[in-house]
């Protein structure tokens, strides 16, 4: 049977993971930021669910021998824990940019970087980095949670080359739009650190935090995400990037055929 390892599993798409892969009996080892969660996560029928803040290296090591003491090894990790911080790239202090690199890349590189001598050791693996379709297009007033995904992009590619032959695999998920608490926690995070009534954008904030989040078109229940990373479990050889919404499959495309400037002015609609 085999065993996984996820982050961020408070809410949304790390809980529904959770739920869905327990249901298919996978073994799962949730993990949350705060205690109350991982209290929540028991109830749910977690029996060991952990505490994990991605940007303490010392919890990722111990969740990582707790596992290792009770399974002998681990088959999956799954880097899901992120958030996002929306407003405009000159409305984003710096200090701001820098606590989203925080959970969004450091966070996840601390867990890849501590994980692979694991899987090294045992020979086989497969590392689940949770990108977006943020992380193939860029959106107006989504600077730094884009920033953040494209440096995931650069790092998982480059770490797919670098375990070429080593039985690990280091697969991309580019999520487009899902229900979750995402949305609700991102305008969360615009209220409290970007100066919305100074800016030059203030109705274009106004609008977002007033927007009806189910008029979001191709959106997808996060159990989507879940049968995903449940392919990718069973998948002896998981493929390298698995696009989740038609809308990550509809941007993705344009990507690659448009120009930069035609891109540009279907994403200046969208936003």
């Amino acid at each position: 049977m085999s065993n996984i390892i996820i982050t961020g599993c408070s809410t949304g798409i790390g809980l529904e993971t959770a739920l869905y892969l327990k249901e298919k009996f996978i073994t799962v080892y949730p993990t949350a930021r705060d205690i109350k969660d991982v209290e929540k996560l028991k109830t749910l029928g977690f029996e060991y669910a952990m505490q994990l803040d991605v940007r303490e290296a010392r919890q990722i090591k111990t969740v990582i021998e707790s596992v290792l003491q009770k399974e002998g090894h681990i088959d999956v990790w799954f880097n899901n824990a992120g958030y996002g911080q929306p407003g405009a790239i000159e409305d984003v202090r710096t200090e701001v940019l820098r606590e989203q690199f925080e959970t969004n890349v450091f966070g996840m590189h601390e867990c890849t970087k501590q994980i692979i001598p694991v899987m090294r050791k045992q020979g086989y693996g497969k590392i689940i980095q949770h990108s977006s379709v943020l992380g193939l297009i860029s959106l107006f007033g989504r600077g730094a949670y884009n920033a953040s995904k494209y440096a995931i992009e650069g790092l998982t590619d480059t770490l797919r080359l670098e375990l070429h032959g080593s039985g690990i695999y280091a697969v991309l998920l580019n999520t487009g739009p899902i229900t979750s608490h995402f949305r609700e926690n991102a305008m969360k995070k615009l209220t409290e650190n970007v100066d919305i009534e100074h800016s030059i954008f203030t109705k274009k904030y106004i609008q977002s935090l007033h927007a009806d989040k189910s008029s979001v078109p191709f959106n997808e229940e996060a159990v989507a995400v879940a049968k995903t990373v449940h392919k990718i479990v069973l998948a002896p050889k998981p493929k390298p990037r698995y696009y989740i919404t038609k809308a990550t499959y509809l941007l993705g495309y344009l990507k690659r055929i448009l120009s930069t400037s035609a891109l540009d002015r279907i994403l200046q609609k969208i936003s």
